[in-house]
């Protein structure tokens, strides 16, 4: 299973971010951001613990990325946004992709944001039915 980098996220979900998701508040310079959040947001999904990872399938993995990368804001603006990006890109490492509409998924993202935090478990349920639900395989 392909993971991505923090060099990744700079070089490529960032600046992706700035083009594809623009709106009138600029994504700020990617040293901007808070240090070793993002490194804690890109190892989570594959850490392990006695040997087993708590996060098994491809699913589960961009489940809590996704979810951190919105919720633990590793920057100081445009965390919805690269988080999108991050999702979109380490699905298609993984030859998987999104059948989505932009605007659903930004809604989802949204959604996501503003969930409280009590409510962890069940957001990272709603993240993986609705990944099961719009990832489709690329060939």
């Amino acid at each position: 299973m392909e993971r991505l980098s923090v060099k990744e996220v700079e070089y490529i979900a960032f600046r992706l971010a700035q083009e594809i998701f623009s709106f009138n508040e600029p994504i700020p310079d990617f040293a901007t951001r808070f240090p070793n959040i993002l490194e804690s947001c890109l190892a989570t999904p594959f850490a392990t613990f006695g040997g087993k990872s708590g996060y098994r399938s491809l699913v589960d993995k961009v489940s809590i990325l996704f979810y951190l990368m919105i919720k633990n804001h590793p920057f100081q603006n445009g965390n919805k946004r690269i988080a999108m990006t991050t999702l979109l890109v380490l699905l298609h490492k993984n030859r998987k992709w999104l059948k989505v509409d932009t605007q659903e998924l930004y809604n989802f993202t949204m959604w996501i944001a503003q969930s409280p935090a009590k409510f962890k478990a069940e957001t990272i349920q709603a993240i993986k039915k609705f990944l099961k639900g719009n990832i489709i395989v690329l060939s």
